[in-house]
């Protein structure tokens, strides 16, 4: 009799589905591997079970989004952590994320840790503009975390950010039932450890929290890339601007009668952003079609 059920993790070749209150240990048919298809954390799949609490999946259900790295699909959030301090925070890398949240439609959230480490204002100043929801925390003393685990209680939900930041800590004060393993950040390298080795969700109220494996840039610009034409639908606080440059096919980075120029002029959008912007529209420019199929 065949099930329906959730990914919820994903390693060494086998599958976590969760299925009622049951979770089976499946493997997955061969077909998959011949269609060069993989099933991903978050996929809603159908499986048969063989025995007690295992079984085999036999077809994934239609996704309506899925990200390379991390490796999940049907995100409802992609939260994107960021430090105050320790390490610094690294505005183009946050707004990389951003932008592919956005690309996928998945709606992006800005969480700012180890407020007790230093002002978050600098942060707030930058994407305050831009109406993604932002939470300002400090797993230390508890700052902001209710707030937190109250807006991550519905649908499925990725932490991403650079290593270091602090992911695994702020899982743990959300739900101390997680015991995610942390580590220290190098004073030498001004990074921290992995500690995240797979991704996997987790319940929280009436839905999943993902942990997953702190990734470089580079992997970001290696798997996730955004189209120059694409690229100023992914910055929300250009939405109001865009459509009304003297030009048609306006890039918003250098031109005269730039609506969105206009508007970074006047204080409507942060030069950050936009700086953020004009270096992703630069390395878009240069993206082969056939990177972007492969």
């Amino acid at each position: 009799m065949t099930k329906t059920g959730l990914i919820v993790k994903a390693t060494g070749g086998f599958y976590y589905v969760a299925a009622g209150a049951v979770t089976y240990e499946c493997r997955a048919r061969g077909i998959f591997r011949k269609e060069k298809i993989s099933p991903l954390v978050g996929d809603t799949v159908a499986f048969e079970p063989l025995g007690e609490a295992t079984g085999s999946v036999t077809e994934i259900l239609p996704r309506k989004n899925q990200l390379v790295r991390p490796p999940l699909a049907n995100l409802d959030t992609f939260v994107l952590v960021t430090s105050v301090a320790d390490p610094a925070p690294n505005p183009l890398v946050l707004d990389k994320l951003i932008a592919i949240a956005c690309h996928k439609a998945i709606r992006p959230m800005l969480v700012i840790t180890k407020s007790d480490l230093g002002a978050p204002d600098r942060l707030l100043e930058i994407y305050q503009t831009t109406n993604i929801q932002t939470f300002v925390v400090s797993p230390q003393s508890g700052e902001g975390i209710e707030a937190l685990r109250q807006a991550l209680s519905k649908g499925i939900s990725a932490f991403s950010g650079n290593t270091g930041v602090g992911k695994s800590s702020l899982l743990n004060r959300i739900d101390e039932r997680l015991a995610l393993a942390t580590g220290q950040t190098s004073q030498k390298l001004g990074r921290g450890r992995h500690t995240t080795r797979h991704v996997e969700l987790y319940r929280l109220g009436d839905g999943y929290i993902a942990d997953t494996p702190g990734f470089s840039a580079v992997e970001l610009e290696r798997y996730e890339q955004i189209r120059k034409e694409e690229l100023a639908d992914c910055f929300w606080e250009f939405a109001p601007y865009r459509d009304k440059c003297r030009f048609t096919g306006c890039s918003h980075t250098v031109e005269k009668g730039c609506a969105v120029l206009e508007a970074l002029r006047a204080g409507q959008i942060h030069p950050s952003r936009h700086a953020s912007y004009c270096a992703m529209y630069e390395d878009a420019r240069k993206i082969r079609e056939w990177e972007l199929k492969k």
